[in-house]
């Protein structure tokens, strides 16, 4: 990576569609350095915050944009959905999605593990972006948003939706009560559960347990991009991998989506 290298992200052909522009922004890019090599865009970590303003300058550029254009919530672990007229340049609002039909504005959520969610129903003008770590996507982050999008004229069934660069289940370990948890929320949950390491551990499904949240919520067309955040440290920022490497902090990436 190197300061003068333009962030390439991640696309997915469902939201390439004509009048939207998005975006899974990996590491490379941008200007940051040490632990945070590359584009960090977190306001929260403790980078150089000059270098931080940079990162999220080119994020902003690369839509056509500045970065007062960007709406991004200060992100809660929350079912919060916002919406956003115009860019939240004097202040982010606490939540974790944030909806827009205002063109020119770009709906984001930061990450390093939780599932980033880019929607959009293109035919009604409607686009949201989603953070759904698995606390947010079993209290309902996801229906949260697609009611967003729903009161602004998108219809479900219309929603094409994509699941971005998370942790993936072999690299996600927690505790059997985990599985309890999410059993008694959801019936079915549990299938999104694996063995771990030990009796009590199991391995959980963030990305598979998000798809079947966009299902339950109607959105018509839903995938996933892959990529393990965890284990691909040369792409992606990762709040697991910095825990297990005893790192002080961690980077965030940035998605983003926005009506062209």
């Amino acid at each position: 990576m190197t300061p003068d290298e333009a962030p390439t992200p991640i696309t997915h052909p469902l939201l390439s569609r004509p009048g939207l522009r998005h975006g899974f922004f990996t590491r490379r890019g941008g200007v940051s350095t040490g632990l945070y090599e590359g584009l960090n865009t977190g306001l929260g970590s403790n980078d150089d915050p000059a270098a931080v303003a940079e990162n999220r300058r080119r994020v902003a550029a690369h839509f056509g944009g500045d970065p007062d254009d960007i709406a991004a919530c200060y992100q809660i672990h929350s079912a919060v959905a916002r919406v956003a007229e115009a860019g939240w340049k004097d202040g982010r609002p606490e939540g974790d999605a944030v909806v827009s039909v205002a063109p020119g504005v770009i709906c984001a959520v930061l990450t390093a593990d939780c599932a980033p969610v880019l929607l959009a129903d293109a035919g009604a003008g409607v686009v949201g972006a989603a953070h759904a770590g698995w606390k947010g996507a079993l209290t309902g982050v996801i229906h949260s948003t697609v009611a967003a999008m729903e009161a602004l004229g998108a219809r479900p069934a219309r929603i094409a939706a994509v699941v971005g660069p998370c942790i993936a289940q072999a690299s996600y370990e927690v505790g059997a009560d985990f599985q309890d948890r999410f059993d008694h929320h959801d019936p079915g949950g549990a299938r999104f559960f694996a063995p771990g390491a030990t009796a009590d551990k199991r391995l959980f499904d963030l990305p598979g347990y998000v798809l079947w949240r966009l299902e339950q919520a109607g959105v018509g067309e839903a995938a996933w991009t892959g990529g393990d955040t965890r284990t691909d440290a040369a792409r992606f920022y990762s709040n697991r991998r910095a825990f297990l490497d005893r790192e002080a902090d961690f980077g965030r990436l940035m998605s983003a989506i926005t009506l062209a």
